[in-house]
């Protein structure tokens, strides 16, 4: 069980463009977790359902290639997935997605409803290389924008420049793991005083 003073979720960077993403729905809860995840990872293999779909995720979906298709949810469209997310408005539907997907041990999202959800889409902030993610534990969206905003303002465009950098020195470093570790802190300490 949580504990509800401490955010437990583990952090995980998933390369979603080798996993299949499953998005059901078609409107603007839609549009906004598939807008969240091709801003992150434009290259991210995703298929969307729905009966209808808004002009804007339509649009959205063709700028990226994204297979979308015209019909109602049924649990035969959970194969070969690995992650789902239902943003249906509703929410017996949703609940039957969460159910067929825990039954097929799929992780799932479904949209404003935490306690049925195996992750959140948190905010994120990208500088090159440089991925920082942001969670409030499923309790408020906007305070995880509102960091999300403030780390692209603080964290500089550069930092990805540093990153090759110590990537290209650590490539370097003769000796054992123990060593490399110790010379890449040394030489890094300065960045968190």
């Amino acid at each position: 069980m949580l504990n509800e003073n401490k955010n437990e979720l583990y952090p995980i960077f998933l390369k979603v463009s080798e996993l299949n993403v499953l998005i059901v729905g078609g409107g603007n809860v839609a549009l906004e977790k598939l807008t969240f995840l091709l801003k992150s990872s434009p290259n991210a293999k995703v298929a969307l359902i729905a009966m209808d779909f808004s002009k804007e995720v339509l649009e959205l979906a063709k700028k990226y290639n994204i297979l979308t298709m015209q019909r109602p949810y049924s649990k035969n469209i959970l194969y070969k997935q690995h992650i789902v997310i239902a943003a249906t408005n509703d929410t017996n539907v949703n609940r039957q997605m969460y159910n067929d997907a825990k039954a097929k041990q799929l992780l799932i999202n479904v949209a404003d409803t935490p306690e049925l959800c195996d992750f959140y889409l948190g905010g994120i902030v990208t500088k090159g290389n440089i991925k920082v993610a942001i969670s409030t534990n499923g309790k408020s969206p906007t305070m995880a924008k509102r960091l999300r905003q403030f780390f692209e303002a603080v964290i500089p465009e550069e930092v990805d420049d540093l990153a090759k950098n110590l990537n290209k020195f650590r490539k370097t470093i003769k000796g054992d793991f123990s060593r490399k570790v110790t010379t890449l802190n040394k030489l890094t300490e300065s960045l968190v005083k």
